[in-house]
Order: C-alpha cells, then sequence, then structure tokens
C-alpha cells in the first residue's frame, strides 16, 4: 500500500467518469443559523438519551462525547458559510477497566458520527488481536485487511489494543498488523474511525512502543470505575430488563455485597453485577423449587437477601483476596 493512496483502492463514489462539480451556494455572513435546530435534525440528543439510558453515571465521558458532537456540529454550520477546513482526526482512544462501558459508547459514537455525517453505515466491527494478527508468514495482512474492509464506513474498536505488540517475541506478526492499520488511519480517516481500547497503564506502554500509532489519535477518553452506588443502580437496571426486583432487606444487602466485591480481585465493575445477578437467580431459582410448591407472580420476580448471601463474598476468607467469583 503506498502512502496517500487509500486502502485497497479504496474510494467513496468513485465511479468511471468524474462526476461535474455541483456549484454550492453558501450563506453571506449576515444570516444566522439555528443550532438547536441543527442539533435536532441531527439526533444528536436522541443518542445521548440513549447512552443515558444504556449507561449508569460516567459523567465525564457523556460530557466528553457531547463535546466532540458539538464540535463536529459547529463544523457543519461553518461550511454553510464557506470556511472550508480540514476533516478532523476522530480515531479515539478508550481507557479504562473491564465493565466500564467502553463497547457501548463507542457503538453509540458510530452512530452519532453517522447522523452527522462523518460516517457513511455508522456500523461497529469489535474485534481483538486473535482477529487481526495471524499465526504464520503471510497471515496477517489478509486478517487485518479483511477486518478494515468490514469495518470502512464505521467505526473499528480494537479491544485490548496493546496486545497488538508483544515486545518479548521478536518474531511476532503483531507489528505487520500495526502497520497496516498506521496506513489506513492516515489515509482512510474520511471513511473510517479506529477506537482503541485497554488498561491506561498497558495502552501508554503500547503508545510508547508505536509512536506513530500515538499520533493518530485525536481523542483520549478515560472511564472511571463505577460506584457502590452506581453499581447498585445497575444492578437495579439490570434485573428490571429481566423482570425482577431485589426485596427490600435484599437491597440492604446488596449494597454490602458491592461493598465487599469492588475492593477484590478480578472486579470488573458492570460485568461483575451482572454475574451476580446470575448467580443470584440460580439461587433463587433453587429456593423456590426446593422449599415452595406452590408459588404467585411476586415469589417467581423477587430476589430475596438469601439468595445474595449465598455468595462466597460473604464467607470467610473473601477478605483475603481469595474470592474469584460472585
Amino acid at each position: 500500500m503506498s502512502e496517500g493512496t487509500p486502502f485497497g483502492g479504496y474510494r467513496p463514489n468513485q465511479s468511471s467518469e468524474p462526476e461535474p462539480e455541483e456549484e454550492v451556494e453558501y450563506l453571506p455572513a449576515e444570516s444566522v443559523v439555528d443550532l438547536a435546530e441543527a442539533r435536532r435534525e441531527a439526533g444528536i440528543d436522541e443518542v445521548l438519551e440513549k447512552l443515558n439510558e444504556e449507561l449508569v453515571g460516567l459523567e465525564p465521558v457523556k460530557t466528553r462525547i457531547e463535546e466532540i458532537a458539538a464540535l463536529l456540529l459547529v463544523d457543519r454550520m461553518r461550511e454553510k458559510y464557506g470556511i472550508e477546513a480540514r476533516r478532523p482526526t476522530l480515531h479515539m482512544c478508550f481507557t479504562g477497566n473491564p465493565g466500564t462501558g467502553k463497547t457501548t459508547v463507542a457503538l453509540r459514537m458510530a452512530d452519532l458520527l453517522h447522523r452527522l455525517g462523518y460516517l457513511r453505515k455508522g456500523h461497529l466491527v469489535s474485534v481483538t488481536r486473535d482477529d487481526l494478527v495471524g499465526e504464520y508468514v503471510g497471515h496477517t495482512a489478509p486478517k487485518t485487511k479483511e477486518v478494515v474492509k468490514r469495518a470502512m464506513g464505521g467505526v473499528l474498536f480494537i479491544d485490548e489494543a496493546y496486545y497488538l505488540y508483544k515486545v518479548e517475541n521478536e518474531r511476532d506478526y503483531g507489528a505487520e498488523s500495526i502497520e497496516i492499520l498506521l496506513q489506513v488511519m492516515e489515509n482512510n480517516r474520511d471513511d473510517l474511525v479506529v477506537i482503541l481500547a485497554g488498561y491506561a497503564d498497558k495502552m501508554d506502554t503500547f503508545f510508547a512502543a508505536n509512536p506513530g500509532m500515538q499520533s493518530r489519535i485525536a481523542h483520549h477518553i478515560t472511564f472511571p470505575d463505577y460506584s457502590v452506588p452506581e453499581l447498585e443502580e445497575i444492578a437495579v437496571m439490570m434485573a428490571g430488563e429481566l423482570s425482577y426486583t431485589f426485596s427490600e432487606e435484599a437491597q440492604t444487602v446488596l449494597h454490602e455485597y458491592l461493598e465487599r466485591r469492588v475492593g477484590q480481585p478480578w472486579f470488573a465493575n458492570a460485568r461483575s453485577v451482572r454475574n451476580a445477578l446470575e448467580r443470584a437467580r440460580l439461587r433463587q431459582a433453587r429456593r423456590l423449587v426446593d422449599h415452595d410448591t406452590k408459588v404467585d407472580l411476586k415469589a417467581l420476580t423477587t430476589i430475596e437477601a438469601e439468595d445474595l448471601k449465598g455468595s462466597r463474598v460473604f464467607n470467610e476468607g473473601a477478605e483475603s483476596g481469595t474470592v474469584r467469583s460472585a
């Protein structure tokens, strides 16, 4: 792939004959545009509302997404006056612990960029190292190019992106994939947004070893861990999606469970909450089948305190860091 040539020879709206350029009429300097109306027409609020419905907390992240949306909207309005600026680089890096909503935000970002006219399709292709890097000579380039081809017109989300580079293995093929991605991120940034995700410290090491990748990332967004009250809200929301509720006593136990769990190894924020809820459902079902011959709807849809207290988090030794799951 030569420098300056789009990936795979792809050019948006390419045809055998060049299309005649349409004469654009720009707004006079004294005219006024309605940003609120433009925001509504673009559907920005709709995307942000979905984000608020799907994810609890994460206010710094949501604020940054809204700022990016505002900037792109203002750029569109400036174009109406004939102010032409180079298309902004929108490649991003999401850093944070597991279960903090990075994939969900990437999905909504793809939708947002599509609505604002920065992406043709607005779909999300989520991959890891295994999807990009081959196991033998000549295997990596086709794999990476196939993934990029699928992602064109949308967002390519690379989770645990630091695994692309293995400094301890001189024969690792990840460097080949990185080289292809670097060219694509530069030459096809009008038709593809790449989002790298992973732990902050590991991503810092990755960028230090790959300065070319660092220079192509315009937005670095940090995803904070959830607080215990936010995790409680997430648990209630997840339970509601499954038509379950927590009894009053169970809510008290849930709070205690989360306070213990967040400080233990392998805690993964919303993912750990989901796992805890699934285990509580198992205990609830076992309790009903073993002890109740006749049940009503309330019994079938209520998580009780004992369904949570059966967790190993409450057992002796939990504080020693030996507990791995809910």
